[in-house]
């Protein structure tokens, strides 16, 4: 069978390969698999696994085999994976706790764009009451962000999403902010809870906006620049605020977490961002519009 592996050097970050079939354990689910949504970190960080292996963490497909052991859902069943490993393939053996049922009435490869991307959002947004906070997002045209930017609006939040050009915001109200910047010298507003995919300076700028008792959470790196703090930036009287880096990757809460976010889906209370969607014969294409950040929202490509 086909599969994108690991490829190091300037030909990468993926290539297609001949792989053997998955060899299914008595508490495995065969999966067939019908769509990949890709993710920046996953590809840009591709390096550090092994040359040669299976990729990808984000899938959705149907179950071709159901596990050995009873566990899991049945032959036949519409799957969503999310951080899965060795995902980007025709079929995947994967345990039941990395995949979640996908309710009828949702397209699976909507339900490919959840995932490590909308888990995140939600696990961070789940840290504290969001009714009436005031809320920033930054990246807000990516695919956390457009996730953020949904879910805390749905649960009550005043939204403001900081996106990096007026092209890139463009439909972040529509999503249910109640502002949108490119530029955080023009916030107005000191948050309560900040998520930051940007890091670098941006992550220093948004400490600067956070209110007494705020909560900024760092889930991504995405420009690659330091965080440098100036003295005394960080002290200050009044309620402690806090900065959280995004280590909560505890995978096999993922299911429970994507069944909520599958539920939203279906209920119309959350809409799939897809920014590209194709085939992944053109993975290559793909990746690169998306180091080149020409999309905004998710990518997902269709298995042939």
């Amino acid at each position: 069978m086909r599969a994108l592996v690991v490829e190091h050097g300037d030909n990468g970050p993926v290539r297609f390969a001949d792989v053997d079939e998955p060899e299914q354990a008595a508490g495995e689910l065969l999966v067939d698999i019908r769509h990949i949504g890709l993710n920046y970190g996953e590809l840009r960080h591709a390096g550090q696994y092994p040359a040669g292996d299976i990729h990808g963490f984000d899938a959705s497909g149907v179950v071709l085999r159901a596990a050995p052991d009873g566990s899991g859902p049945p032959e036949g069943t519409r799957v969503a994976l999310a951080g899965a490993p060795y995902a980007w393939a025709e079929r995947v053996a994967v345990k039941p706790a990395f995949t979640s049922v996908v309710p009828d009435g949702v397209d699976l490869a909507d339900a490919a764009t959840l995932g490590i991307a909308g888990v995140t959002a939600l696990r961070v947004l789940r840290k504290r009451s969001l009714l009436a906070r005031r809320v920033l997002i930054t990246g807000a045209s990516g695919g956390v962000g457009r996730f953020a930017v949904q879910l805390a609006a749905a649960a009550g939040a005043r939204v403001t999403a900081l996106a990096g050009s007026p092209e890139r915001a463009a439909g972040l109200r529509e999503l249910g902010a109640t502002r949108v910047l490119t530029d955080l010298a023009q916030a107005e507003d000191r948050f309560d809870l900040v998520l930051d995919t940007v890091g670098g300076e941006q992550l220093v700028q948004a400490w600067g906006v956070l209110a007494d008792g705020g909560d900024l959470h760092m889930v991504c790196q995405a420009s690659g620049g330091e965080s440098t703090f100036p003295p005394g930036s960080l002290f200050a009287f009044g309620e402690s605020r806090r900065l959280h880096t995004y280590g909560d990757m505890d995978w096999h809460l993922f299911s429970a977490e994507m069944t909520d976010l599958l539920g939203l889906l279906a209920a119309g209370r959350l809409t799939a961002p897809i920014g590209r969607r194709g085939d992944w014969k053109d993975v290559g294409e793909a990746v690169r519009a998306l180091f080149a950040r020409e999309v905004t929202g998710k990518i997902v490509l269709d298995v042939s």
